[in-house]
């Protein structure tokens, strides 16, 4: 019987190990920076295209990048935030836009955007 119990602990604390491994990926933000060039419309433009905004999300996260000098985008894992950066960067020079977007590590415990 006590040979069992040993076993039974020895299974359970593997499997909160296990648990703790496999946490959840880093969380990216993905910033838009203002500038005195790139358009509101242009913005507005990229939210609804590449972050999926719906037009009011959109205009109101353009007016915090105006208005404060850098907005929130949207969260994902390190790899998304920087193939949107890329990506939008791309069409931002395409259509002869300066707008700067930027990636960084997202606070523990603030997934959410702002």
């Amino acid at each position: 019987m006590a040979e069992w119990d040993f076993d039974r602990e020895r299974d359970e604390e593997s499997a909160v190990q296990e648990r703790q491994k496999r946490k959840r990926p880093s969380r990216w933000r993905v910033l838009l920076h203002n500038d005195e060039y790139t358009t509101m419309e242009f913005v507005v433009h990229i939210l609804l295209k590449h972050f999926h905004k719906p037009p009011a999300e959109a205009t109101h996260i353009m007016l915090q990048v105006h208005q404060k000098g850098i907005g929130v985008a949207g969260v994902y894992s390190k790899e998304v935030a920087e193939t949107k950066v890329a990506e939008v960067t791309d069409e931002a020079r395409a259509h002869g836009m300066p707008l700067k977007l930027t990636a960084e590590p997202a606070e523990e415990g603030r997934d959410e955007e702002e």
